[in-house]
């Protein structure tokens, strides 16, 4: 049986074509990340800091076990936060090293994965939180409601392409693609909604602190939601 520890696909739990597949995917947004944390840094060094705490606050809540009643377990991502304030590009960066960390140091997900792992949680989690972020503000939302909605369909976006991944690499036998994506769904999906929801609770709420306690650094960067 496939095992994954949340959204980290675990070492060797790939076959070879989906590993090359999934990095290959990886490489343009890795680089337009790259290029845009370059810029961001030469333009404003004080950016770092902001860098260096949605960094941290993404290693911190998805390094988070929290087991599951399926016998598995569960956890945050925290991409919504960086996503947010900087745009869903430099998460690339952010969260190809924060899944790097993790694989080495708490053999959490693997180097063989690290590829589909990257893909799903700091390519398509930051880009759907991104989105939907847009889309509530024009639609008058509040800020704190944005955030919310933002980040927690963001966390649940990123475990829907986990299971895709995995349901690609193993289908069902029988059913095929579709069974088995709707069993890898099924997995998490008791336990992920509550998690999602507490994540978008902690974004709104430090986002917040960020507001009242480093406004000038957000000012720096032009961030649009003060």
């Amino acid at each position: 049986m496939v095992y994954i520890a949340g959204m980290h696909i675990m070492e060797g739990f790939l076959p070879i074509n989906w590993v090359i597949i999934w990095y290959i995917l990886c490489l343009p947004f890795l680089f337009m990340g790259i290029k845009r944390m370059t810029a961001i840094i030469n333009e404003n060094p004080r950016a770092i800091l902001l860098i260096a705490f949605a960094g941290a606050f993404t290693f911190a809540l998805s390094a988070l076990k929290l087991p599951s009643v399926t016998g598995s377990c569960s956890h945050p991502t925290g991409v919504g936060l960086g996503a947010i304030i900087f745009g869903p590009v430099i998460m690339v960066v952010i969260g190809l090293i924060v899944l790097l960390f993790q694989a080495v140091l708490l053999a959490h997900g693997g180097i063989t994965t690290l590829g589909a792992n990257v893909f799903s949680m700091a390519i398509v989690g930051p880009y759907v939180c991104y989105i939907i972020y847009l889309a509530a503000t024009k639609m008058k939302i509040s800020r704190s409601g944005a955030v919310f909605v933002a980040a927690a369909v963001g966390n649940l976006a990123t475990y829907m392409v986990t299971a895709l991944q995995l349901a690609l690499a193993h289908p069902a036998q029988p059913g095929g693609f579709y069974v088995a994506w709707i069993k890898f769904t099924g997995i998490f999906a008791i336990t992920q909604i509550p998690i999602a929801i507490i994540e978008a609770i902690l974004t709104v709420m430090v986002l917040d602190l960020l507001l009242k306690y480093s406004r000038q650094e957000l000012d720096s960067i032009n961030f649009p939601g003060g």
